[in-house]
């Protein structure tokens, strides 16, 4: 068998990686064949029973990464679409790219294509179902670390160089900014960016990339706030008081979503106010 570490990523045939979240694991860390994000109440275990691959597996079935301007950020996405199917976004500022959330098809042809918009420094993920291949991604990258939130460490599947952080707000890079919403899960992050590029020339209105923890809905003048999203269960409305606390004090005009155009573009902090306000009045509460 070949493995990960210093060629083509998509030969890696040990690492098992789950078909239905996209999660990959350590060998060691699969027990009994489960997949223990699928089996969490947030997510599911696939209607045929649960199924693994590789990245060597998706390699021959034809999957192959695309790289796609996304407003004034690129976007890294899997063709075809894969597992959950997120795309994730390379974050320009002062001491390189942040890769926000991640996908779980790698190659060389990947690592050539990210080298060329500056490759990354770091990884950040908002939460497990896209915690995908986090860590193959640092390893393509030279071992850069990859911060995820200690609230969710038992879902973390493989071992690499993760920083497990903590609190509500952590500067990785200078000008982007994790921030603990926690909603979805209890460490469930979004990403505030201040707009400039590595030369500190502002691109871009400061924005949030926000995954599935503030999701882009179609109605894309608005967001949405659930637990599980694939069994219909409503976040709380304590939690999205939290949320909206938190992010008050931080200026954002766009809303970068988990997805391809799942953009808000403008009055993106507005959108949050009326989205929660929306929702809440559903649940019959009052906002704090």
């Amino acid at each position: 068998m070949s493995g990960p570490g210093g060629g083509d990523p998509a030969t890696d045939d040990v690492h098992p990686i789950c078909v239905t979240c996209g999660v990959q694991y350590d060998p060691l860390l699969v027990v009994d064949g489960r997949c223990v994000v699928c089996e969490d109440e947030r997510q599911y275990v696939g209607w045929d029973g649960q199924r693994w691959t590789t990245l060597a597996e998706l390699a021959e079935q034809g999957h192959q990464t695309v790289l796609r301007q996304e407003g004034a950020l690129w976007g890294v996405g899997t063709e075809p679409s894969f597992a959950i199917g997120q795309r994730a976004l390379l974050v320009p500022g002062e001491g390189g790219n942040l890769l926000w959330d991640c996908v779980s098809y790698l190659d060389a042809e990947t690592v050539a294509a990210v080298a060329e918009q500056g490759g990354i420094a770091a990884v950040a993920v908002s939460h497990p179902h896209f915690y995908s291949s986090a860590i193959a991604w640092s390893e393509a990258f030279g071992g850069v670390p990859v911060y995820l939130h200690a609230a969710d460490a038992e879902w973390v599947c493989r071992d690499g160089n993760i920083v497990s952080w903590t609190g509500d707000t952590l500067e990785v890079l200078p000008g982007r900014t994790l921030l603990r919403a926690g909603v979805h899960f209890a460490g469930g992050t979004v990403l505030h960016w201040d707009g400039a590029d590595a030369g500190g020339v502002t691109l871009a209105e400061p924005a949030l990339c926000t995954g599935d923890i503030l999701t882009v809905v179609m109605d894309r003048r608005y967001v949405s706030f659930m637990y599980s999203y694939p069994n219909h269960v409503p976040e709380s409305p304590a939690v999205i008081d939290r949320a909206l606390r938190l992010l008050e004090p931080w200026p954002f005009d766009t809303i970068y979503g988990g997805w391809w155009r799942r953009v808000v573009t403008g009055d993106a902090k507005q959108a949050v106010q009326r989205s929660a306000e929306r929702y809440l009045a559903r649940l019959e509460h009052e906002p704090d």
